[in-house]
């Protein structure tokens, strides 16, 4: 789930043609952070921050129990 959720923050940034510090405004977060979401490093980021962040993005998090 955090790879999927980085996934669609990456997606939403190149989409918006946001550069790394206005990613970094909308998100509330560092541009250091913004760095580390482009690069993928997903063990910086708990589920919970992720959820936030994508929030923030304005897309909707849908959890769902695993089968």
């Amino acid at each position: 789930m955090r790879a999927d959720l980085m996934a669609d923050l990456r997606k939403f940034i190149k989409a918006k043609r946001l550069t790394q510090a206005r990613a970094a405004e909308i998100l509330g977060v560092s541009q250091s952070r913004v760095s580390d979401l482009i690069r993928g490093k997903w063990e910086r980021f708990s589920l919970e921050m992720l959820i936030t962040l994508t929030t923030r993005a304005g897309m909707h998090v849908v959890l769902r129990k695993a089968a």
